[in-house]
């Protein structure tokens, strides 16, 4: 009997000890008693994540002489965390309101103000209520998915000022507030770029040479039949820097046409002819470089670090020889800020103030721009992102960073992005990618593959004016995006209805195009 019990205790005391020998002194497993907690949601991939995890843990157990474990949220790309993240603070506000009733009455008005910074009346009272108030969802920080929805979370009251201008004003000396027209950071601290991207194309050389096929220089150049069928492209609804790349062109188009209705037309026009040229249209940015990559298809649109990763890790696999290339195109290159920022309520507030130093320390930025194994660098792989501070392109940095000749400071120059213009239509934008060119993809490609077969569009004008009408102008794209936005007081019954009619837009004129280039007109 003595011995069972002895055998039980033993047991037992085993179990107790099992984290203590399962955690690692790096402070990076989940088995850690004693370690400090983040909660990031991010869509970043796995290499980051890990990186995150090490360097952070390095710096933190300096910083507070503890360890700290990263607990990372990854429900899926930019859209969908963004989506997660709105439905968790509604949810969870309205149980705050519900739990004292002088806080007011639950209701569809209270559900549609209290995020929107625009509200009203009684509306405006649910609104401040959800400032002053310290309601969160579980998580500290979102980290990634660019300007837009970063910002637009801070307009909502999602993300609160970080603060680390103040712990560190000398960070600032490095990092402008704007470049380009877009900001870099917030000027309340809700939101801060960690590091730079620029949006280009991917080219795989070896199918370029094959097909006799010229590198592409502008975004204009991939709307023209020689690509018909090898394109990789990006749903714009699940991906933020898809959405942004489109955006790009469209100003780009903007800014050459006699006049912005003109510009819009020649833009959402040259995305189409894209989407028409595809072969790939991917949930995933990731994938497109990775089509590419293997071949499948010749070129793909790709933000900066997916497409000089897949350059790198092409060479590993060929002894070196470049077979990619990642293209920046001409007067098309606008330079973007991919932030992170602290969410309202969060619960472990100390950690991610010095998370968000970290990531803006030269430390933190190193991490994302170094080679493997140089000081300060990754440890297992690359990670291949342009640093937002200016002093790591100096020679001196330049020297450890994955390419020494790429600065999007540099490249960046010669497009100036003009938020005024599409800033506001940035979601409209997403959906009508989404309801004209992908739900409608198979009709797409038939018409242009019609046009092509025909002669090109200067052979058959009747057709290629089908194929480029569109369902609203830029005239009218403000009730066009309140048409479709829940927000605007629209019910969903009534924005799916529009959207069923800009499809059913789309078909008609796709069809008649086809037909039209069938008759030579």
């Amino acid at each position: 009997m003595k011995k069972q019990i002895f055998f039980f205790l033993a047991l037992w005391f085993a179990l107790l000890a099992l984290p203590f020998f399962l955690h690692s002194g790096n402070g990076g497993g989940i088995f850690a008693p004693f370690a400090d907690t983040l909660v990031v949601i991010t869509a970043h991939n796995k290499t980051i994540r890990d990186e995150y995890q090490r360097g952070f843990s390095e710096y933190y157990r300096k910083l507070r002489g503890r360890d700290v474990v990263i607990d990372f949220r990854s429900p899926g790309g930019t859209s969908d965390i963004v989506r997660y993240i709105a439905d968790r603070f509604e949810a969870e506000f309205r149980d705050y309101v519900r739990a004292d009733p002088a806080r007011g009455n639950w209701s569809e008005l209270a559900a549609r103000s209290f995020a929107d910074p625009r509200a009203t009346g009684e509306g405006a009272k649910f609104r401040k209520l959800f400032l002053d108030s310290c309601v969160g969802i579980g998580i500290d920080v979102m980290a990634g998915g660019g300007i837009f929805d970063q910002a637009r979370q801070a307009e909502r009251g999602f993300a609160v000022p970080g603060g680390v201008e103040v712990r560190h004003p000398e960070y600032f000396r490095h990092i402008p507030q704007k470049f380009g027209g877009s900001d870099v950071y917030d000027k309340e601290g809700r939101y801060y770029s960690v590091v730079l991207s620029t949006f280009g194309i991917v080219c795989n050389l070896d199918r370029i040479r094959d097909q006799k096929i010229p590198l592409p220089q502008t975004w204009r150049d991939l709307g023209q039949g020689v690509f018909s069928g090898a394109l990789a492209v990006g749903d714009p609804t699940k991906s933020g820097s898809v959405t942004k790349c489109f955006e790009i062109m469209i100003q780009q188009c903007m800014n050459d046409a006699p006049t912005p209705d003109d510009g819009w037309a020649s833009g959402l026009n040259l995305i189409k002819r894209i989407f028409a040229n595809s072969r790939l249209v991917s949930d995933s940015a990731g994938a497109i470089v990775r089509d590419v990559g293997i071949g499948n298809s010749v070129c793909g649109i790709a933000i900066d670090s997916y497409g000089i990763s897949e350059r790198e890790y092409q060479k590993t696999l060929f002894d070196g020889k470049t077979h990619l290339a990642y293209l920046t195109p001409r007067g098309g290159t606008a330079v973007s800020g991919d932030p992170a920022q602290i969410l309202r309520g969060a619960p472990h507030r100390r950690v991610a103030e010095d998370f968000l130093d970290y990531l803006l320390s030269p430390e933190g930025q190193k991490l994302h721009c170094y080679r493997v194994g140089t000081p300060d660098g990754p440890r297992a792989y690359p990670i291949n992102r342009p640093p937002v501070r200016r002093d790591l392109y100096d020679e001196n940095y330049q020297k450890y960073a994955f390419d020494c000749n790429y600065d999007p400071y540099v490249s960046g120059e010669d497009f100036v992005y003009r938020p005024e213009r599409t800033g506001r239509y940035y979601t409209l934008i997403r959906q009508t990618v989404k309801i004209l060119m992908i739900d409608c993809h198979a009709e797409l490609i038939s018409a242009w593959r019609a046009i092509l077969a025909a002669g090109g569009p200067e052979k058959v004008p009747q057709a290629f004016a089908a194929f480029n009408a569109l369902p609203y102008s830029y005239a009218e794209a403000d009730e066009a995006a309140k048409s479709i936005s829940l927000r605007s007081g629209r019910s969903a019954a009534q924005v799916a209805a529009t959207m069923r009619k800009w499809s059913d837009f789309a078909r008609a004129h796709y069809r008649l195009a086809e037909k039209l280039a069938g008759e030579g007109r």
